[in-house]
């Protein structure tokens, strides 16, 4: 399953551009500490958090996450969702709980 695929599946709503829509979906985080996101998050990972701050784009494109999942009905502010374009990271948001979204991600075989 790829990215676009996911958000499809789950009504995602991007807070970015359309890259990234072709990354190919292998696994999940779930996880607020962005340190240990720095250790989990690995290529082909989407990351669920609700964390919206910068720090996010940066933690995602070191992992070469497939795509960032911003649940509980966060979103990225302006500076955040630039800096996600500029990594090549797609940022998403849901209204969905962490919980919700990870169900979705296992019903769809990830």
């Amino acid at each position: 399953m790829n990215v676009r695929e996911l958000a499809d599946k789950l009504q995602l709503v991007s807070a970015t551009g359309d890259g990234g829509y072709e990354n190919e979906v292998t696994g999940c985080y779930i996880g607020d500490l962005l340190s240990l996101a720095m250790a989990r998050v690995k290529e082909g990972t989407v990351w669920i958090t609700i964390q919206t701050n910068i720090n996010i784009a940066a933690v995602a494109s070191l992992g070469d996450a497939a795509c960032v999942i911003i649940a509980d009905g966060f979103e990225p502010d302006e500076n955040t969702s630039k800096k996600a374009e500029a990594e090549g990271i797609t940022i998403f948001s849901t209204e969905m709980s962490a919980y919700e979204v990870a169900k979705g991600l296992a019903e769809s075989g990830i």
